[in-house]
């Protein structure tokens, strides 16, 4: 039973099998019998088993070719390996022959070995110092017969001894000279030689335009050793950088000296113009400046109108004729209008005159006022607002980095500054105003008592 189920099994196995070769087939090769099936069988396997022996060949030619290469690398190799060998051994000769003659030298040289070997360290020590001197900018060549000195293991001759001396000498005499000449300056004039003037060894500066040039020894700055300082000093500094271009040969004039040697001229980098002080007082810090403006511009048109006003009013004292365009003309319009009547009722009228004209003097007295109390306030709270940013920055860096706090520590002090810059003019303009209007008060006052006067004598007769 068992048997005929595997007899079974193998023929439905190959119906299947000889139907999936039928539908993979083309209409043309179809199969249409078992043998035609084992024929093809028979072709793929003998056609799969000579591209295996077509494959196999392949990597036994490239297994065979990579075996050549390694062999002729090997070969390379250690030829390489005794050619190194011997250079190897030329070079511990030649070192020991080099050893050997350091030795003569030494024995040759005796004592002056040692006097040598001090000129040597002289003359890198100078070197050093020169590269690092204004001075060099003038004469950039003039230390490599120095360099070559100190490098140099042979025995300097007289003329290198003459040139060590010869250039401390020049530098002396450099130290006290005011020189011109012409160098490159790396951010001017693309780099062009243009005139520069230097004081000795504390400045330069170009001769035309007076703008103060920084030293950097020409190995570090790439070549140019002169460029422009990004911020000038400014005010007298510079004025008399301008007066010792313009000066004549043999006259005397003030002349800016830098005794650090460019220190102190760099410095001026890290002081802040007006545009970067307002812009450390942040938002604040602007809010007063424009209080500080409205308020001056307000309060000098004031001091204007009062002028103006107080002006009228002195000219109205001379008049018989009374104008309505200021207030004494008005007042004395309105005793006209009150003539007629006894002396209180006019005394009331024109004190009724007088208090209609005090709030037209007085408009703006009191903004001015106010702006003068509200702008330290506003740096007031500048200071406040600008202590949180450091103790925020402190919080959260820590205190080890002074630079994190300084934008919290400048704005603080900044808007303090601000304020009280703000307040000082607002308050002398409220000055100028109030006082401004207390004397036209004072004539209107003043004509208004005469007016009642006069009206009281006038009945009277």
């Amino acid at each position: 039973m068992s048997k005929s189920m595997k007899l079974f099994k193998k023929s439905t196995i190959a119906v299947v099998a000889a139907s999936v070769m039928m539908s993979a087939t083309p209409a043309s090769a179809q199969i249409t019998s078992i043998s035609d099936l084992l024929s093809k069988v028979r072709n793929d396997a003998a056609q799969t088993e000579a591209e295996n022996r077509q494959r196999e060949a392949e990597f036994r030619q490239r297994r065979d070719q990579q075996a050549g290469k390694l062999a002729e690398a090997r070969r390379e190799l250690s030829t390489l390996e005794a050619r190194a060998r011997s250079v190897q051994n030329t070079f511990d000769s030649n070192q020991n022959r080099i050893d050997a003659l350091g030795d003569d030298l030494k024995a040759a040289q005796g004592d002056f070995g040692e006097v040598f070997g001090l000129a040597r360290a002289k003359a890198g020590e100078f070197k050093a110092m020169l590269d690092s001197s204004l001075i060099t900018a003038q004469y950039p060549t003039r230390t490599e017969v120095l360099g070559r000195i100190s490098e140099s293991k042979a025995l300097p001759s007289t003329d290198d001894l003459n040139a060590i001396w010869q250039s401390m000498l020049q530098e002396i005499q450099a130290q006290r000279q005011v020189a011109v000449f012409d160098a490159a300056v790396a951010n001017e004039n693309d780099g062009a030689p243009q005139s520069v003037t230097r004081v000795g060894p504390f400045a330069a500066f170009t001769t035309n335009g007076a703008q103060f040039l920084d030293y950097t020894p020409a190995a570090e700055a790439g070549g140019i050793s002169l460029a422009r300082l990004p911020k000038q000093p400014g005010g007298a500094i510079n004025s008399a950088a301008t007066d010792v271009t313009k000066a004549s040969a043999g006259s005397v004039v003030y002349a800016p000296i830098d005794p650090t040697r460019g220190g102190l001229l760099k410095s001026f980098e890290r002081f802040p113009t007006v545009g970067e002080r307002i812009e450390q007082g942040g938002f604040i810090g602007k809010l007063i400046i424009l209080l500080a403006a409205v308020g001056s511009l307000f309060g000098i048109l004031n001091i204007i109108r009062l002028f103006l006003t107080s002006t009228a009013v002195s000219g109205q004292k001379r008049k018989a004729q009374a104008s309505k365009s200021n207030p004494l003309g008005r007042i004395m319009m309105a005793y006209d209008n009150a003539k007629n009547k006894d002396a209180e009722t006019v005394e009331l009228v024109l004190d009724e005159a007088i208090l209609k004209e005090s709030p037209k003097l007085e408009r703006g007295l009191n903004l001015l006022k106010l702006g003068a109390g509200i702008a330290p306030l506003m740096g007031l709270l500048g200071t406040v607002t600008g202590m949180i940013k450091t103790f925020q920055a402190m919080m959260i860096y820590g205190t080890g980095d002074p630079q994190l706090m300084a934008g919290g520590i400048s704005e603080a002090l900044v808007t303090t500054m601000l304020g009280l810059i703000a307040a000082i003019p607002l308050l002398i303009l409220h000055s100028f105003c109030s006082s401004l209007a207390r004397g036209v008060q004072g004539t209107l006052e003043e004509q208004s008592a005469g007016i009642v006067a006069r009206h009281v004598e006038s009945r009277g007769a």
